[in-house]
């Protein structure tokens, strides 16, 4: 009988390690100002806004946001079709203070927090994600709702010219 506790054991390590992602969403080394640069270049190319997700590999729901987005088709199109996402690194060892300013202090609300951009690198919106939180996981009416008011056709004037 002691197969039992050891197999508890190992699929429990395996569920763990299957909740996170193949390779580190943030990394604390890599430089955030040019990650959005970069960025908001595509953006402007392309007619999209910047999707920036702040947060770090030490945080769970920064984890949990990205594996949900992932596990709900519908919403990693919404992305895709109106956004380049960016994964912004704020952790003990590298706290992008240069970023959190240019984006007024996105860090207030906690982690992960999402920062929208339009292709001028314009901050158009900070998002607490505990409003899109439902229980121990996100809601994902409550993600399609902000991701569909800020994605570029819901800010363009002309959307609204012959309503």
């Amino acid at each position: 009988m002691r197969i039992l506790p050891i197999l508890l054991v190992l699929l429990a390590g395996t569920f763990v390690s299957a909740q996170q992602p193949s390779e580190p969403l943030y990394d604390p080394d890599a430089n955030a100002l040019e990650q959005i640069h970069r960025a908001v270049q595509t953006a402007s190319l392309e007619n999209k806004h910047v999707l920036v997700q702040i947060g770090g590999n030490w945080c769970p729901w920064c984890i949990k946001l990205h594996n949900f987005i992932e596990a709900n088709p519908s919403l990693d199109s919404l992305i895709k079709a109106d956004y380049i996402l960016v994964h912004i690194n704020y952790s003990k060892e590298n706290k992008n203070p240069g970023v959190m300013t240019m984006l007024e202090y996105p860090q207030r609300f906690g982690f992960p927090v999402l920062v929208i951009l339009d292709g001028n690198g314009k901050r158009l919106n900070t998002q607490n994600t505990a409003y899109l939180e439902d229980g121990d996981s996100y809601n994902k009416e409550k993600l399609k709702e902000f991701l569909l008011n800020w994605s570029p056709a819901a800010v363009d004037p002309k959307t609204y010219e012959n309503q």
